[in-house]
């Protein structure tokens, strides 16, 4: 601050209190001019630089840089660019190559030029399996660690844990197996007393059934399970869930196609087989011919010193059933059916479908603890809580105990048949796996990118691309959906094919309609109808919707569809041959044979060939045929006519002129 500025800090002496001195004049300061210059004219710009200043010196600036770059050098990590980080990388079944390159933190680029090399042609967005994948994780350097698939068991375990307490005999589970028509459900109905084939469409058993009946005290479930060759996959999981398999075969019968499929479902699910020759009502059967036909599959009954049980009923006429089903429980004691019946519950899907009112429903058979309505539970990608539980004649239960066929309401989808349905403590339990099991199945379907070869590429190439005939498949039940898929998928060959675009349970709706027709392709209703929106649209978009009851028709109807598609052969047809027996110039026909006609008939819409001394020197088209001056259709033999050939002219005498025509014929599957 300036002296001006200066606030002071005590107020001024009033002139009243000045002391003497105080008041004295101030002495007045000179400025010695002279002096000043000289000592000024003294001081050199020399004696300055000369001078040692009395600061430090400071360091450079190049000083300093050295000392920046030393100090980050003593903290760099040591790398040199030969060196790289080696990453354990983990591989799941399936991975896309945009994840792959993440993992390994390399340049998706990269990934892609070494999957080139290796023959794989992919875009960084498509997949791979994990063998590719470890290939390539290898390659790069790094430590491929396989990641392990969920298991559902695993998972399960968690939440379930068993107590070994109250372990009891469950009942036992036995599928009725044989060929069309051999009276399986006949021999249920007289079982329980009931009429099932009459409700079956042809008296063909078209789905599961499962019931439970009482002998002697002892409860028994039955499955039945349809005889066509297209329910190969329910016969194969109805062995798979049974201990014990009833092997029906009709005595005016013997042995057929798909009592062999039986047995060999029977002998895979390694369950024991008790024979069961029916219809020995008729007059003049011989079950000896039953047992001497099984023999050549290895199944020797114990008449022949066999370990198979055998009996000869008949189901029409009630015969000798307490002894088969005598014989079933004999079977079972030898086997160890004792479960736990107060953990939580654990079924197989036999059956699903809608129902309306209802919703999802699925038929299952309890294998352990008891089931009860309010449990929560996970059944492959479905979840749910238990609403309702009916039995066989459609009785609400509160519980069921192992062993038992009961139906279920409350699933929240449609289950796959097959699935194994398990009771969880909590709803949050349930979701939890059910959503582990969707996030693996939906893996599991990604398609992943194949190592493609000159050698694949050039037969897809010499094949060409097939035929296909897009289908729209929708059913009443699960089980019969699967059986017409996969039979469906059967029916064609490398010309022609049918592609099922969707399948699924359930009234045909205006959706099913709808991509059929962007498809252009049919849609199949299997003992369900379309609603009246659907058939509405159907009648607009003229989209084709076709009804059965019965899968061979169904097959029948879609095999003679494929054989439309195929491309019709072509057969050649001789139909006459002349002989030239002279020639004659035209400036407007050109070369003109006169010819005999040998045998058959020429016509001029045929085509031919010029045979001279026993070879073909040309094919062609006639250009004109004339008896006499007169053009003409067609002459027949013995006759003579002028022939003059299209766009040739090098006609000799004793040649031979042979006539055909080519006839398409339309193939069949």
């Amino acid at each position: 601050m300036t002296k001006d500025n200066k606030t002071p800090s005590t107020p001024p002496k009033s002139p009243a209190t000045v002391t003497p001195a105080a008041a004295a004049p101030r002495k007045k300061l000179t400025l010695n001019t002279t002096a000043f210059q000289k000592k000024l004219s003294s001081i050199s710009v020399n004696n300055i630089l000369d001078e040692e200043p009395d600061y430090e010196k400071m360091p450079s600036l190049a000083k300093t840089k050295r000392n920046r770059e030393k100090q980050n050098k003593k903290f760099k990590p040591n790398l040199t660019s030969s060196q790289k980080i080696v990453r354990e990388v983990v591989i799941p079944v399936k991975i896309s190559i945009q994840e792959l390159a993440s993992r390994m933190s390399e340049k998706t680029g990269d990934v892609v030029k070494a999957l080139m090399k290796s023959g794989v042609m992919a875009t960084a967005n498509q997949y791979i399996d994990g063998d590719t994948a470890e290939l390539i994780v290898t390659e790069f350097g790094h430590t491929p660690k396989r990641e392990e698939a969920i298991s559902l068991k695993d998972e399960i375990a968690n939440y379930q844990k068993s107590t070994n307490s109250d372990i009891k005999a469950r009942p036992p589970i036995v599928t009725v197996m044989g060929h069309v028509d051999h009276g399986k459900t006949s021999l249920l109905d007289a079982l329980r007393n009931t009429n099932v084939t009459a409700g079956e469409s042809g008296g063909i058993t078209q789905h599961i059934g499962a019931y439970q009946i009482q002998h002697k005290n002892n409860p028994i479930t039955f499955l039945d399970t349809p005889g066509h060759a297209a329910f190969s996959n329910i016969r194969s999981r109805g062995a798979n869930l049974t201990d014990v398999v009833v092997l029906v075969v009709a005595a005016n019968d013997s042995v057929k196609p798909q009592t062999i499929e039986a047995i060999s479902h029977a002998k895979a699910a390694k369950v024991p087989i008790i024979l069961a020759i029916n219809k020995m009502d008729l007059p003049d059967v011989d079950p000896n011919i039953v047992r001497n036909d099984l023999l050549s599959h290895e199944v020797v009954v114990e008449s022949y010193s066999g370990d198979v049980l055998e009996t000869e009923i008949s189901a029409v006429k009630k015969t000798n059933l307490d002894k088969l089903l005598d014989n079933i429980l004999l079977q079972i004691e030898i086997l160890d059916l004792n479960v736990e019946h107060n953990k939580l519950a654990e079924a197989i899907v036999v059956e699903s479908k809608i129902e309306t009112g209802k919703g999802s429903v699925a038929t299952v058979i309890i294998k352990n603890g008891t089931l009860k309505e309010g449990d929560h539970f996970t059944c492959g990608s479905a979840f749910g809580r238990v609403r309702a539980l009916l039995d066989e004649e459609g009785k609400r239960v509160k519980t069921a105990p192992p062993g038992m066929p009961v139906e279920v309401l409350g699933f929240d989808s449609v289950p796959l048949a097959g699935d194994i349905m398990y009771v969880m403590p909590s709803e949050e339990s349930a979701k939890d796996i059910t959503e582990k099991v969707k996030e693996q199945k939906k893996l599991e379907n990604t398609a992943s990118v194949k190592k493609s070869s000159l050698e694949e590429m050039m037969a897809n190439v010499s094949k060409g691309e097939a035929k296909k005939l897009p289908i729209i498949v929708k059913a009443d039940v699960q089980g019969s959906l699967e059986a017409i898929v996969a039979s469906l998928e059967k029916v064609g060959n490398d010309e022609v094919k049918i592609n099922v675009i969707h399948n699924a349970i359930g009234a045909i709706n205006e959706s099913d309609v709808s991509l059929a027709n962007s498809a252009q392709g049919i849609v199949i209703g299997f003992n369900i109808r379309a609603i009246p929106q659907a058939r509405t649209i159907a009648k607009r978009d003229k989209v084709d919707i076709r009804y059965y009851s019965i899968i061979y028709e169904l097959l029948d109807d879609m095999k003679k569809m494929l054989s439309g598609l195929l491309t019709p052969d072509t057969k050649e047809e001789i139909i006459g041959h002349a002989e030239v027996r002279d020639t004659f110039s035209s400036s407007k026909l050109g070369t003109i044979a006169g010819c005999f006609v040998t045998n058959g008939f020429v016509s001029n819409s045929a085509k031919i060939r010029l045979v001279r001394q026993g070879k073909i020197i040309h094919e062609g088209e006639v250009g004109s045929l004339k008896r006499f001056k007169d053009d003409v259709r067609e002459v027949r033999e013995n006759y003579e006519c002028g022939i003059s050939f299209k766009d040739y002219s090098d006609i000799l005498v004793k040649d031979e002129i042979e006539f055909y025509i080519t006839k398409e014929v339309k193939k069949e599957l």
